[in-house]
């Protein structure tokens, strides 16, 4: 069987021929996007990690959840990180046990808890009057110690961690498996515990990639609470919630390529993933899935007919539909607002327009954070001068097509509020969505 990778489609031999490719860190003024947050029962990790789409490439990934892109448990991963560049990963599962193995005075215990920690090994062998000892992840060398002499003499690495008495001498062993790691289990109350430790991280879009309706819940309160009381301007994707509310994302399938199935839960971290990696002035709408050759429904749900579609969109579910070529694409980029109001009209169940919101929200108070309160004075230059900082901001909004219509002159006023320290700022925006819908009439003859 032939494969590796491809610079053109000139092969001869039937095979895989795969290229990875990294997802590249936006490099930008503007707020940077790009990052998503899971929390995922693990086999392998610490209870935060920050996994990079590079991670998954290169490798480094191995160490920090025990897989690497093509195994099977970095599916959810994978997912996630197709379409942006950065993963907050809190682990979900608790209880679990790690993997240890004894050889003679010493003891190795796997840094982490899970069944990855089985795959570890040591093997010691003399060197002189001293040691050296090798960690091995599954066949492979992780690190090596040499000339070591007694069990103080070991440090711990990226995968175990050594004990015993310090001045203990080793003993040489022709190899040494760890054993009775085991993996935790989940609970609704775990999910409160991230949800807290989130508050703390910088993130665009949470995705839950699993199914109940009491998470989905909490979850929901909990993301109105960021965006509404605290003003950090985020969104979630959650399976098949019941909900009405810009700052929730919503979705009941998933799909199926050659090679594998992507179930509804599942589809949650590519879309979680996708939505955290688009920019301001992109829209998902018409987003074609790779590879996709059909879509996947829960259990006991039929395919979706046109009226379904409509019925759902009308629902604010985000749903799959076939294009007329066949190819599998998100049918509407929106959130699942569907009461529209004087407040919050039509355009704020877009999702290209709330991220367009949400940037300017979430800039601007930054901006304000770390350049002016504090630091500069309350009086008309002070106020100038952070004027000529939002309008510098906002035209670049413009040039880049998330935004219209601005102008300076007439769209902006900056004065002084009621306390002595309180700045009013009033600003008149046009967010820009992407062409969904054409209307033609054509007369012929």
């Amino acid at each position: 069987m032939s494969g590796g990778t491809f610079i053109s489609q000139n092969k001869v031999r039937p095979g895989a021929y795969i290229n990875f490719k990294a997802v590249p860190k936006p490099l930008s003024s503007l707020g940077t996007r790009g990052v998503v947050t899971m929390p995922i029962a693990m086999s392998w990790g610490d209870t935060i990690t920050e996994l990079y789409s590079t991670d998954l490439i290169d490798g480094t990934s191995i160490a920090k959840i025990g897989y690497s892109f093509a195994d099977a448990g970095a599916k959810l991963f994978r997912l996630a990180l197709k379409n942006c560049y950065k993963a907050i990963i809190y682990r979900l599962d608790t209880g679990g046990g790690k993997a240890t193995a004894t050889i003679g005075n010493l003891t190795a215990t796997a840094k982490y808890a899970g069944i990855v920690g089985n795959s570890i090994s040591i093997i010691i062998t003399a060197n002189g009057t001293a040691f050296d000892v090798a960690t091995y992840y599954a066949g492979v060398l992780k690190d090596k110690q040499t000339l070591v002499e007694t069990v103080g003499d070991l440090i711990a690495n990226a995968w175990v961690d050594f004990s015993g008495t310090a001045a203990a001498a080793l003993a040489a062993n022709a190899g040494t498996s760890l054993t009775t790691g085991t993996n935790g289990t989940i609970s609704d109350a775990t999910y409160t515990t991230y949800l807290a430790a989130m508050h703390s991280y910088a993130w665009n879009t949470m995705g839950i990639p699993y199914d109940s309706a009491t998470v989905n819940t909490a979850v929901i309160a909990d993301i109105a609470a960021q965006r509404d009381t605290y003003g950090k301007k985020v969104q979630v994707v959650l399976y098949n919630a019941t909900v009405d509310y810009e700052g929730v994302i919503t979705c009941a399938q998933g799909y199926a390529t050659a090679a594998e199935t992507i179930s509804p839960t599942e589809f949650i971290a590519y879309l979680a993933g996708l939505t955290a990696g688009s920019n301001v002035n992109s829209s998902n709408t018409y987003h074609a899935i790779p590879g996709a050759v059909s879509i996947t429904y829960p259990s006991g749900v039929d395919p979706y007919t046109d009226v379904d579609i409509l019925a759902a969109l009308a629902l604010g579910e985000l749903v799959l539909s076939t294009r007329q070529d066949g190819v599998t694409v998100i049918e509407q980029d929106i959130n699942s607002l569907h009461t529209f109001t004087v407040d919050k009209p039509y355009s704020f169940s877009k999702n290209r327009v709330i991220r367009t919101l949400d940037e300017i929200n979430n800039s601007t108070a930054l901006l304000f954070q770390t350049s002016y309160i504090g630091k500069v004075n309350n009086d008309v230059n002070g106020r100038n001068i952070f004027k000529a900082d939002l309008i510098r901001y906002l035209n670049s909004l413009q040039r880049m097509g998330a935004i219209q219509n601005f102008d300076s002159s007439t769209d902006i006023l900056i004065s002084a509020g009621l306390a002595i320290d309180a700045v009013v700022v009033d600003l008149a925006i046009q967010p820009v969505d992407a062409m969904e819908k054409l209307y033609m009439t054509v007369s012929v003859g």
